[in-house]
């Protein structure tokens, strides 16, 4: 069972950025906002034994383009989205919900700052 988000236009708005931006910035926006988005998912997953909250660790992929949260705990899943013994106890998915608009606007700034 894996948790996946998604969020839609963003290869469109990536060209642009690409276009319109310098890559440095563009890397340390999704350095930041990752780094950001695994704090906020420690700060907010359950802790019984503190095993979920340490395996939370993030990668920086691509050269620093892309950035990927994760949880190693092999029971994350059952964590975040319950089963039919446990209620949910999301921390992925609110993470990610928090840091989304604010990484738009690190995106955005990036490239208006170099046009």
């Amino acid at each position: 069972m894996r948790l996946i988000c998604d969020i839609s236009g963003l290869n469109e708005m990536q060209r642009k950025l690409i276009k319109a931006a310098d890559p440095a910035k563009i890397t340390r926006a999704v350095a930041q906002n990752t780094s950001e988005m695994q704090g906020r998912a420690q700060d907010l997953c359950p802790v019984d034994t503190g095993t979920l909250k340490r395996s939370i660790g993030l990668e920086m992929r691509d050269g620093g383009k892309t950035g990927a949260v994760f949880a190693t705990a092999h029971y994350s899943e059952y964590v975040e989205l319950g089963t039919r013994f446990m209620k949910a106890q999301p921390y992925m998915e609110p993470a990610f919900n928090a840091q989304k608009d604010r990484f738009i606007i690190d995106l955005k700034k990036a490239a208006i700052s170099d046009l």
